[in-house]
């Protein structure tokens, strides 16, 4: 099986993994290729995508607002945008206030901005607050999310769930309680005491005000964090776990998968990215370097018209490079013979040169498509690259 019939069903493939593994330009590069093989209307939401791949897409830039990248020429429909997390929560205070006037005072509260980027991991909430919202659009066969790159990897998996917890925490009540006055207000004199010499009345009071108006969208918030948490284990929800074969991206994306699958959410499968093309380690290519070096060259530099000292100097060098990379791509393919995973694993050999445009966007995603996965399940099996 590939990864295009992993998928054939699905609403929802979310990638991730550790950050600096391609996993952004892979999230694109997948919304290309279904978009331009088949009548699918994909979106893919990115997170900060280099400036590369906006001129990849033909797009002067991506955004919070969903744009279309009109250069797709196939029978389907792509669609990108960019997860803006302040863009995102002045729109997810405008749905959740009680009113127009609540959410005006909580977005011109002078300690909004920057809560709002520090406040418990808000990225992470916001990349599913945007997913859900997007899914309600009902615009889109296939929605891509690429992941924010983060310490734990499952931080956006429980951003919703956080969210909840802290509006029923003692810190909220405490947070809160100088503008309820009565006995909660009473007990939480001390502490506002403190505050107001260390920091000053007006912050307290800016803290005060800001979270009484947040505690008034509770019911919102506590609402949303199932539905997405419902969303999560959906069948026509995926993940797809990314990452290179160094140490720690490997490491992180092993416990991921783990992780992912202790919480019974769906696994499509593991994808090694950036892997030397296999050839590069068999046996007809070190026959062949084998054969150059112990060539007899005289013949060759009389007919090239070059002296024999330049030309077994280009043949060292050549034969030197060829054996360093064919020595790399052998390492790797004894590493990820090595690998063990629960999931179907691919390996995703590397193209020529950097991802500029549409058509190199396109052919990563087919190879990524469509490159067969390999199970892996038993000690005696190891895995290995199609």
């Amino acid at each position: 099986m590939s990864l295009r019939e992993a998928i054939a069903s699905s609403k929802i493939l979310v990638t991730c993994g550790a950050g600096g593994i391609g996993k952004t330009t892979a999230a694109a590069a997948l919304g290309v290729a279904l978009s331009q093989s088949s009548q699918r209307r994909v979106l893919v939401l990115t997170i900060d995508p280099a400036r590369r791949l906006a001129d990849a897409l033909g797009l002067d830039g991506i955004g919070n607002e969903v744009t279309s990248v009109k250069e797709v020429t196939g029978p389907g429909k792509l669609d990108v945008a960019m997860l803006d997390t302040r863009a995102s929560w002045d729109s997810l205070i405008h749905r959740h206030a009680p009113d127009e006037e609540t959410a005006q005072r909580i977005l011109s509260n002078s300690l909004y901005q920057n809560i709002t980027g520090r406040f418990i991991q808000s990225h992470d909430y916001i990349a599913m607050e945007r997913l859900y919202e997007l899914v309600q659009l009902n615009q889109y066969d296939l929605i891509v999310l690429d992941t924010p790159p983060s310490r734990n990897a499952l931080d956006f998996l429980d951003a919703p769930n956080r969210m909840a917890d802290f509006f029923s925490s003692r810190l909220l009540r405490w947070l809160t309680a100088p503008a309820r006055g009565g006995m909660r207000g009473l007990a939480a004199k001390p502490f506002t005491q403190i505050t107001d010499r260390i920091l000053g009345a007006q912050f307290l009071s800016d803290i005060t005000e800001f979270f009484v108006l947040l505690e008034s969208m509770y019911a919102g918030f506590i609402e949303r964090a199932r539905e997405v948490e419902a969303l999560l284990v959906d069948p026509t929800t995926g993940f797809l776990v990314i990452s290179t074969l160094d140490e720690a991206p490997l490491h992180e994306a092993a416990f991921f998968v783990n992780e992912l699958e202790k919480r019974n959410l769906r696994v499509y499968g593991w994808l090694l990215n950036r892997v030397l093309p296999a050839s590069l380690s068999s046996p007809s290519l070190l026959w062949a370097i084998n054969e150059l070096e112990r060539a007899s060259l005289d013949d060759v530099a009389t007919d090239l018209n070059v002296p024999l000292t330049q030309l077994s100097t280009v043949t060292k060098s050549l034969v030197a490079n060829a054996r360093a990379w064919s020595n790399v791509a052998l390492r790797e393919r004894q590493l990820i013979s090595t690998l063990r995973s629960s999931v179907p694993m691919v390996a995703v050999p590397s193209l020529d040169g950097e991802i500029s445009d549409l058509e190199g966007l396109f052919a990563l995603g087919q190879r990524i498509l469509d490159e067969p996965f390999v199970l892996e399940f038993g000690d005696d099996q190891r895995s290995e690259s199609a």
